[in-house]
Formats: structure tokens, sequence, C-alpha cells
């Protein structure tokens, strides 16, 4: 197949122009100004459009390369046109109103620096502290990543008119912010570090083990999230040492998607997962970047989760899990993040050390307060009665846990554990 034919791919098309069209938005941002957030929009949407037009006769030898190139003369002629009846970005103002100026500035905003930089300006931007995590998560997703509102709806369980009111507020407090987060200044990175943090790890997360009844995994999630972390790596003051290990664990996550799921799409639990299938280049990065992490004198969340998620990536088989290290930092870990979420895993990984009965001693000291509903709790203590061989007390647990399943691919992993109670 040559270069044109593969670029004609439908699929191929969508993920350029996912990708670019973030890299348009935030350099067009930049350029007309936060409260010509829908003018900006046009523009990207306009040289889609136009995009879909011409490659019909000539696919362009860089796809990227020409959209940007359109996105910047689109840029041109809206300025030309509207630069009377509109003001633009403020600190631009002075460049853009002269013809002597306008195109240059314009060629040295395009530039592949100067739209990283926008594009990590615009991250920060939308992990405003004024908006809720959700809302964060769908202006990253529709600004930085390309992604429609029905797809945004779908991967977070929620109907697209919900998503559409999340944008807008997102919209609004970035238009009265008046211009995109600066971000050259150490404290001004650090100071809003932790929610951009906080939402790439929630994006991730919703992608690994979303709640989507029928894609239990969105890989597509997870590498978005990675490749945004990724560039904020880039600069230096982000690149602390709690960063470093998100994307750790990011890697160490991810080296596993490939085995998570059969080929009738159901999961697959860490004990069965074919371990050849876990792609070794990325347990080798996030070794890597593991190493890198522990610089500095604060143990964040991120390193703890890591260092847990490494362990289990290097075990050579599940039996030879070093269990007593991965108790040691679920105890580290709830000094740090005590949630129900981390006190059910080190119940879990208790169970494995110490044997069942104290496994479900862990899981009866838990508050069930933020459990409600959830299904690998009664999963979990089904396990644990089912290893100790109790086969009728583990099936009522993994019938609850098979009544509050959340996709077809969670329910057929707890009817295999019910069917397996009879045995025992």
């Amino acid at each position: 197949m040559d270069s044109a034919a593969e670029t004609r791919s439908p699929q191929l098309v969508e993920n350029l122009f996912r990708h670019e069209s973030g890299r348009m938005l935030a350099a067009l941002l930049r350029i007309l100004g936060l409260h010509n957030f829908d003018l900006a929009e046009d523009v990207v949407q306009d040289t889609l459009v136009r995009a879909l037009e011409t490659w019909r006769f000539r696919v362009p030898a860089n796809p990227g390369a020409w959209l940007m190139l359109t996105a910047r003369n689109g840029a041109l002629d809206v300025v030309r046109r509207e630069r009377s009846a509109r003001r633009f970005a403020p600190e631009l103002s002075h460049l853009l109103d002269s013809e002597w100026t306008l195109v240059g500035t314009l060629d040295e905003l395009f530039l592949d620096s100067e739209i990283r930089d926008d594009q990590l300006r615009m991250m920060f931007s939308c992990c405003h502290p004024r908006l809720a995590p959700e809302v964060q998560v769908a202006l990253i997703l529709k600004i930085l990543c390309g992604f429609g509102t029905d797809e945004i709806a779908r991967a977070f369980l929620t109907e697209p008119a919900t998503v559409e009111k999340r944008i807008g507020r997102g919209k609004q407090a970035l238009r009265e912010s008046g211009t995109l987060y600066e971000i050259r200044s150490d404290p001004a990175i650090l100071d809003r570090l932790d929610a951009v943090l906080a939402t790439l790890y929630l994006l991730f997360n919703e992608g690994y083990h979303g709640s989507h009844p029928e894609l239990p995994i969105r890989s597509e999630l997870c590498a978005e999230a990675m490749r945004l972390l990724a560039m904020l790596l880039e600069h230096r003051t982000a690149a602390a040492p709690r960063a470093v290990a998100l994307l750790a664990l990011m890697c160490f996550h991810a080296a596993r998607l490939q085995a998570r799921l059969d080929d009738a799409g159901s999961l697959i639990l860490l004990e069965a997962q074919e371990r050849g299938r876990w792609d070794v280049e990325l347990i080798r990065r996030g070794v890597e970047l593991l190493e890198r992490a522990a610089e500095g004198d604060r143990v964040s969340e991120f390193h703890l989760e890591a260092a847990i998620a490494a362990k289990h990536c290097l075990a050579p088989r599940y039996e030879e899990t070093d269990w007593r290290g991965i108790v040691g930092l679920y105890d580290l870990l709830m000094g740090v993040k005590p949630t129900p979420i981390v006190a059910l895993n080190r119940a879990i990984a208790v169970g494995q050390l110490e044997g069942p009965a104290a496994g479900l001693a862990a899981l009866q000291a838990i508050p069930q307060a933020g459990l409600e509903g959830y299904p690998f709790f009664a999963a979990a203590r089904g396990e644990m009665h089912r290893r100790a061989g109790r086969g009728d007390q583990a099936a009522e647990h993994y019938r609850t846990a098979l009544a509050q399943a959340r996709s077809p691919a969670e329910a057929a992993v707890f009817r295999q554990r019910l069917a397996s109670c009879a045995s025992s």
C-alpha cells in the first residue's frame, strides 16, 4: 500500500485529524485570544473540511504540515478580515494590527516549538482550580485531544448534553481568565502542577478500567494521557519527580493492556494473564522512569503506586510476586492516600501474603462508605472464601458482584468465579 493510500485510510485520517486539531486549536487560541474560542474552532473545522475535499485527489507528502499551514493561512485571513471589528490576543495586538509584522508573527507562532508551548499553556489553563475535575478532563479531551462531544459522553457514561454543559462552563472560565496560563516561571507551574497530574491520572484510569458497559478498556484514552504527560515532562520545571513517577505508573499499566482481554472481549485478571504478551519495552521504560523519579525528598502517591505496579510487572510468574514488598508499599500508600480503594487493594495483597483468613479480616476492617455498589469489593470477599474452601459463602458474594457488574466484561469474570465455587 502506498503512502497516499495509507493516509486515506479512515482510521489513520481520524487519528491524524484528532492529533493535529489539538495542536491547531492551541496555536489559534494563542493568536486569536481565548475570548474568540468559537472563532478558533471554526478555523480548525474549516481546515479539516478543506483537507477532506483536497485530499480526495492528492494527499500531501506531509499531511500534518499541510494542516498546520492551512490553519495558519486561515488565521491570517481571519485577522485581516476581522481586525477592525474584533480584538485578538491582547499581548499580540500591536503585532497583528500591522501588515509589517502580521505575517512574520504568525510564521513564528506556528513553529513546532511554539505550538508545543501553547499546548502546555492550554493544558494548565484547562486545569483551572474553579473547574470540577470532570470539567477539566472534558476540556482536555475536547481541546487538546480532539475528541468529539459524543465520544466524551460515551467514555464517561453521560449524556452529550451534560458534556456540552461541562465544556461550556470550561470555555467560559477560559474566556474570563483572559489569557492562556503562563508557564515560564517555576512558581506558576508548581502552583497548578498537581491539578494537571490529577487530571491526566483520571484520564488514564478511565481508559484502563473505566465503567463503560461495552468497552472495558479504552486504550486511546490511556495513549492520550501518556502523550500529554510526556509532553509535559519536556518542560524542565514540570518534570518534577512525582510527574515522572506518574508516567512510570502509566507505562507499567499500559504494558499489560493487550493481555487484559481475551478474544471474546472478557477481562482477564492479573493472575491469569499471559505474561509473554506484556510489552517488555514499556516495562523497561517504566523502570527507568521510576529510577529517575527517585530524586528529591518527597514520596508521592504516584511513586508508591508505580513501585507496586513494578513489582507486579517484574515478577516472572504470578506465584513469584513479592507480596510482602507490595503489602509494605500499600502500608505507606495508606499514609499518603487513605482511600477505600487503596484499602481494598491492600487487603487483597494481605490475603495473598498471609492467607484468606487474614485477607478477610483486612476486608472487614474497611469502612464500606465509598465501596457501596463497587463489584470488586464483593468479589474480593468471594475470592477469600473460595480460597478458604467455603464455596457457598463465596458464591453468595460473587452473586452480589455479578449484580453490581458495570459491564459484560466484568460480569463474565464474576460468572467464571461463581462457577468455580461449586468445586470449592
